[in-house]
């Protein structure tokens, strides 16, 4: 039972690093990612459709991405989206490719981003605390109901404790190494 309900939480803490990779993915460093243009949307024939899926994406150089529409009547609703996609970038393109060059950050913008990622880690840690709080009331309520010892929930809450220091470490070096990728020029 209390073997379960830390694998419970495990896996809790596991879909939080993930979600926070992923946020983390969203944020401009100087160096061009195509994963900052994943929320773009394009209105694709009435469809709002993943960027993706109308165009392939590649980084042929640091700072610099290139789209390619399967469709090259689309170009100009590719280009329009990311326009609209409040990324800070100025697409152009040539009728056949569209590129991205990726304007280095200034300073101050970087530091901003920090706080970014800062904010998103720290989201990430208030689920691993709720995770672990309702692990927690599990555990209080499987030795009320007589389900497990004392002595048995007192271990698994120890080991609850390892669990989520584990997983806030883990948060603390995901943020710090995001960090290292935005203030890198």
């Amino acid at each position: 039972m209390i073997a379960d309900t830390l694998e419970e939480l495990k896996t809790s803490i596991q879909k939080s690093h993930d979600s926070l990779k992923r946020e983390l993915a969203r944020i401009r460093t100087g160096r061009a990612n195509a994963n900052i243009l994943d929320s773009i949307r394009v209105d694709y024939y009435g469809t709002p459709t993943p960027l993706k899926q109308v165009a392939s994406i590649s980084v042929p150089e640091a700072r610099l991405i290139v789209l390619k529409p399967f469709d090259r009547t689309q170009i100009g609703a590719i280009e329009k989206a990311i326009a609209v996609g409040n990324l800070g970038v100025n697409p152009s393109n040539d009728g056949e490719i569209i590129r991205i060059p990726m304007p280095p950050l200034t300073e101050e913008r970087r530091k901003e981003l920090v706080k970014v990622a800062r904010a998103k880690g720290e989201d990430a840690k208030v689920a691993i605390r709720s995770a672990r709080h309702d692990c927690k009331d599990m555990i209080d309520a499987f030795q009320k109901d007589g389900d497990v010892g004392e002595d048995e929930a007192e271990r698994g809450k120890k080991e609850m404790e390892e669990i989520v220091k584990t997983g806030t470490s883990q948060v603390d070096d995901i943020v710090s190494k995001k960090e290292k990728d935005i203030m890198e020029v």
